[in-house]
């Protein structure tokens, strides 16, 4: 690969930028119109169509509308909301998950997933997911990236059950799907955590447009982690383009473990694992970490 240099990337986000303003063009004035302002009031996609909200008092961690849907098939769920109570002591890990789009290799979808140690020693760890996604409306559940560089989409934070966002790709839709352990501490996996859900409180009052180069899924992980650690994350096209960003933390030391990256990817692939756990119905995050 040639070395992508920022006069490289400058030239991509102009080209991104006209590439917008003709799609703008082509999908006509109705659309130019919805691209004036961002919405929390649209006819959403139903399983995007609830945001969550997080309130913390000291080591207390209220989230209201936790996701937790059931699918059974692509576009066949069950879905549900939960209000769920965290212990913000007991966080004590970060995973980060890659799910790569079919044929493309520089298009991925990423998010990270926290874990807790249970309350007991014998209990199992809770895991708590956030994605950040763009969020859809009815009759646009296949995503374009033409239109996620013309501000065609709002984006939003998905905090969902483990479960209800790895099983849905990993068994329904069998697409690959890696969970890396990361090498944060606990105490960087708490600032991690809060600064995720204050932004998702922010953007329950203030939507944003969604950005397929600087407002995406890696994107905003990538400020995160920059926020509690400054100028961790360097921006490269390893960011910008998620399908990379496992290489990216390879190389900045942030993924856990010995060996070369096709070693920790072929240990952090679960689809097997997942499909065992629906099997023997097992504890689902419990068996994609054997």
């Amino acid at each position: 690969m040639r070395p992508f240099t920022p006069l490289s990337l400058l030239f991509s986000l102009r080209l991104a930028g006209l590439m917008g303003a003709v799609v703008c063009l082509l999908v006509g004035c109705q659309a130019a119109e919805k691209r004036l302002v961002a919405s929390n009031h649209r006819d959403w996609s139903p399983d995007q169509s609830v945001l969550a909200t997080a309130q913390i008092e000291g080591d207390q961690l209220l989230v209201r509308n936790v996701r937790n849907c059931k699918t059974f098939a692509p576009g066949e769920y069950v879905l549900d909301h939960e209000d769920r109570r965290y212990d913000l002591s007991r966080l004590r890990a970060v995973d980060f998950v890659t799910m790569p789009f079919g044929p493309v290799p520089a298009l991925a979808h990423t998010m990270l997933s926290f874990e807790f140690a249970g309350a007991s020693p014998t209990d199992p760890p809770e895991h708590l997911a956030v994605s950040v996604e763009v969020r859809k409306e009815k009759g646009e559940e296949k995503f374009n990236p033409l239109l996620g560089m013309a501000k065609q989409y709002e984006i939003m934070y998905v905090v969902a059950d483990e479960r209800d966002l790895l099983y849905r790709q990993a068994v329904i839709n069998d697409g690959p799907t890696y969970v890396y352990r990361t090498t944060a501490a606990p105490e960087s996996a708490r600032k991690l955590l809060v600064d995720m859900l204050d932004r998702a409180n922010t953007l329950a009052e203030e939507p944003e447009f969604y950005d397929l180069l600087t407002n995406n899924c890696t994107t905003n992980i990538a400020r995160h982690i920059n926020r509690i650690t400054p100028n961790r994350i360097t921006y490269d096209v390893n960011v910008l383009l998620p399908g990379y960003s496992d290489r990216k933390a390879y190389a900045e030391g942030l993924l856990a473990g010995e060996g070369t990256l096709d070693e920790l990817k072929a240990r952090a692939l679960i689809n097997t694992r997942a499909r065992v756990a629906v099997a023997e119905k097992a504890d689902f995050s419990e068996v994609i970490r054997r």
